[in-house]
């Protein structure tokens, strides 16, 4: 097929791919900036002109990056990532930056395995493996090193000039564009993904090099107890806040929790988006603002500081993909298989991370305790899996990880069903912690790490960026029960009075720390959820 085609340079292949990206793979781009450009005679001629300069940046990066002997190697790579962004952003409606990357490359190899469709296959075919087979197999041309070099000069200084040209024509549009609306650059496909990738990378490398920074070292527990505390803290996955009846919701998606006594605390919004960024953050001693993904690596967390103490067992028990570095330093144990996690249907359930908890409490039984278990909860987008059968309750549901192929009414209720089996879960961990209250100061403390899109504004699963992100990614569901013993120690009535106000992931570093009666420099009591509701501290 190849064989009768005239050779062509390495630059005329790097233009014919520029265009073919820029055209066939920037669709999400163009829906955004439409949106904030609606069509007329002037806008369609600067969105004519968006299209244009993109198309040339992409080939002055390649013309940069191009040899005799990376050129092609270049194209396919732009051309499979192109492929994975643009199913991406067309069926979720999401932006691959820096948070997304690290979260993908922590999710495990089954949670990956939901992503995949037919639809995928699809994208990747005829928008990445298809054209790649073109480029790998077109014939290039190469003259002399010196001519090659002019015409990477001469491709540079077109593609420059186009680029500088379009933006004084439509400078007044362009600035509107880079400072009233920096997230349609988000979009730009695969110019945004790559330089994302980049700055993941170079912020790994860094982070390798950075000692870790200890903190809390001077921990203590002063106050002495009658008796040794329980604490259960249950880290929720993609649960957000208005799908809990509990919240007033419609719905009755907490027939069990509405049982108990619980204080449910209405207002508390995460750090992040993903689970990558929320799980360190809200066990780091740092503000959403001031976190970063560096500083989370490479600081010790609030595990870290209750461990100091030296009277305190810690337990991490993971139904997700992994601590996210947070357990580091403690005991974790895996219950993403079937062999550790003996509640297994067509997956592992959240539930099984409770059997065997009584040995490990019996071992510790001189000490305090807290344990950490990480549900699976509502990880998306096959939350149809998410849920025994029997909590199928609404129906009907969305059976397909292809959300764009289901309506919104059968994904709010495959959704659902996994938010009532969350319920039941919760009220098994309670009634696990309820016989322990003869002997210990027990209480769960229930919060998910992010939100989540259900098909809102075309919006899907989670991970945009925080300050573009809706609420339904931050607003998360959080709650807590307390034993009769603890109740000594926390004024419920009290706490109950202000459970309706503003709190964030920012406040659980400090209320673990207050929980457990810890003195220690890194502790701020205007931040510890418990301390004005707190008896003789």
């Amino acid at each position: 097929m190849f064989k009768n085609i005239q050779p062509v340079t390495q630059y005329r292949l790097i233009i014919i791919t520029a265009i073919f990206l820029t055209i066939f793979t920037n669709i999400p781009f163009l829906k955004n900036v439409i949106e904030v450009y609606p069509l007329n005679a002037l806008n369609s001629a600067f969105v004519l002109s968006l299209f244009v300069v993109l198309a040339a940046f992409i080939v002055l990066l390649l013309t940069l990056l191009s040899s005799r002997y990376t050129t092609k190697t270049l194209l396919i790579s732009f051309l499979i990532i192109s492929a994975f962004t643009s199913y991406f952003m067309n069926s979720y409606h999401i932006v691959i930056d820096d948070s997304m990357i690290r979260n993908s490359i922590q999710t495990d190899l089954h949670e990956s395995m939901d992503l995949l469709s037919i639809e995928l296959v699809g994208y990747l075919l005829f928008l990445g493996i298809l054209p790649s087979i073109v480029v790998y197999k077109y014939p290039l041309e190469f003259t002399s090193f010196k001519k090659e070099a002019l015409l990477k000069i001469k491709v540079i200084g077109i593609s420059l000039s186009i680029i500088v040209l379009l933006l004084l024509i439509f400078s007044k549009f362009y600035t509107s564009f880079f400072r009233e609306h920096k997230p349609l650059r988000y979009y730009t496909n695969p110019t945004y993904p790559i330089y994302s990738s980049v700055k993941f990378i170079i912020d790994s490398l860094k982070d390798g090099k950075k000692e870790l920074k200890p903190i809390g070292r001077d921990a203590t527990i002063n106050q002495k107890q009658n008796k040794s505390k329980l604490i259960i803290m249950v880290v929720g996955e993609a649960a957000r806040a208005n799908r809990f009846s509990l919240n007033g919701y419609t719905r009755e998606t907490n027939p069990l929790l509405k049982q108990e006594e619980i204080i449910n605390f209405s207002n508390i919004h995460s750090c992040g988006t993903s689970t990558a960024v929320s799980v360190p953050c809200m066990f780091s001693i740092y503000n959403r603002e001031d976190f970063s993904d560096s500083k989370g690596q490479t600081t010790e967390n609030v595990l870290d500081v209750l461990n100091y103490t030296d009277k305190i067992a810690i337990l991490w028990r993971d139904n997700n993909s992994d601590s996210k570095g947070v357990g580091a330093r403690i005991l974790c144990e895996d219950f993403k298989n079937g062999t550790t996690n003996t509640v297994c249907d067509i997956e592992p359930r959240d539930e099984g991370m409770l059997v065997g908890l009584d040995k490990y409490i019996e071992t510790n039984k001189t000490k305090d305790i807290l344990i950490v278990l990480h549900q699976m909860g509502n990880h998306g987008p096959a939350y149809y899996k998410r849920y025994p059968k029997e909590f199928e309750k609404f129906t009907p549901v969305c059976r397909t990880n292809q959300l764009e192929n289901c309506s919104q009414e059968e994904i709010s209720n495959a959704y659902d069903n996994a938010i009532l089996y969350t319920d039941y879960f919760l009220s098994k961990v309670i009634n696990f912690l309820k016989p322990y209250s003869n002997t210990h100061e027990t209480a769960m403390i229930y919060m998910s790490d992010h939100g989540e899109s259900l098909g809102e504004n075309g919006l899907y699963l989670h991970g945009l960026p925080y300050f573009m992100a809706p609420e339904n990614q931050t607003h998360v569901a959080s709650l807590m029960w307390f034993g009769d013993e603890i109740t000594k120690e926390i004024d419920l009535k009290k706490l109950k009075s202000y459970s309706d106000k503003e709190f964030s992931h920012d406040n659980l570093f400090h209320t673990l720390l207050g929980v457990f009666n810890v003195s220690t420099s890194v502790y701020e009591k205007n931040k510890d959820i418990f301390a004005p509701a707190t008896i003789n501290r």
